[in-house]
């Protein structure tokens, strides 16, 4: 037992380096935390390692060009379909259309998602039948949509929505589940109705966390109207680059596969900041 110098009084031993810890201030045991700045510059450095590596591949011809094209040429062929329309017009359909699927997708997997979260007898009625349809491959569904409702517009809703629509409702009720009974209790307290429980107290809880689903199944979104235009459509991306398959343009392919990447990104980084600007509140946590 050591003694304090001024006081006299004991006090418990400690290591004689430790130092003492910021309040508010978390440091990961894993490594040292990375500010803003050298976040985004790690970020840009890892995309330009990889285009070195491509571009070194490519100029050391270790791979046949008809299979991988140099970065200049896949750039050149981009700033060819921009000139003419195509690529903007292939953005634009593609963009609507990935965009209505999803939206209709949320809008009905949302309440559903939320009642089944919060009854457990719903949860019974709902979570088994959808378990049951999200293992079927929405793949299989292609020929069968194209029946139901042909070849236009609404087929690509109907792919997307099945891509996405049941992966939401679990997300979403396993988002509800989450918000801690305390909070449900209290609002009983105060003599709010079941109702009431849920639109004030229990969704709003869950929302940081729904968030974060959509984000995810906006990126199957994609990943799903890609598979609807690669099979009878006559426009979109999905619909060049089969085109450009018939005609071995690889870097057709390739241009727009990055054109998807970077379409992607940038709609997730729209929601992750959005996210943290209507969340401020769960910063920290």
């Amino acid at each position: 037992m050591k003694t304090d110098a001024t006081t006299g009084n004991p006090r418990a031993a400690g290591p004689a380096s430790s130092t003492p810890r910021k309040a508010g201030k978390f440091t990961s045991p894993l490594g040292r935390d990375l500010n803003r700045r050298s976040y985004i510059l790690t970020a840009i450095l890892s995309f330009c390692g990889l285009v070195a590596v491509w571009t070194l591949m490519a100029s050391l011809e270790l791979v046949d060009p008809l299979f991988l094209p140099s970065p200049l040429a896949v750039l050149g062929k981009l700033g060819e379909q921009a000139a003419s329309g195509e690529l903007w017009e292939d953005m634009a359909v593609s963009t609507y259309r990935v965009f209505m699927g999803f939206l209709l997708a949320s809008a009905m997997a949302l309440p559903i998602g939320l009642l089944a979260g919060a009854s457990r007898r719903l949860e019974a009625v709902i979570e088994p039948v959808i378990d049951f349809i999200r293992y079927m491959p929405v793949v299989a569904f292609v020929p069968l949509t194209i029946l139901w409702v042909g070849t236009d517009d609404a087929q690509k809703f109907l792919i997307i929505w099945m891509g996405t629509f049941f992966q939401q409702v679990l997300m979403v009720s396993d988002a509800v589940r989450t918000v801690p009974a305390q909070f449900q209790n209290l609002g009983a307290t105060l003599g709010l109705s079941r109702t009431r429980i849920l639109l004030r107290i229990v969704f709003p809880a869950s929302m940081p966390r729904i968030w974060d689903a959509l984000r995810v199944t906006l990126g199957w979104a994609w990943t799903w109207l890609v598979v609807a235009e690669l099979v009878a459509a006559t426009s979109g991306m999905g619909y060049r680059i089969t085109q450009a398959q018939r005609f071995l343009a690889t870097d057709t392919i390739i241009g727009y596969v990055i054109v998807l990447g970077i379409i992607g990104l940038v709609c997730d980084q729209i929601l992750r900041i959005s996210g943290r600007k209507l969340f401020r509140y769960t910063k920290g946590r």
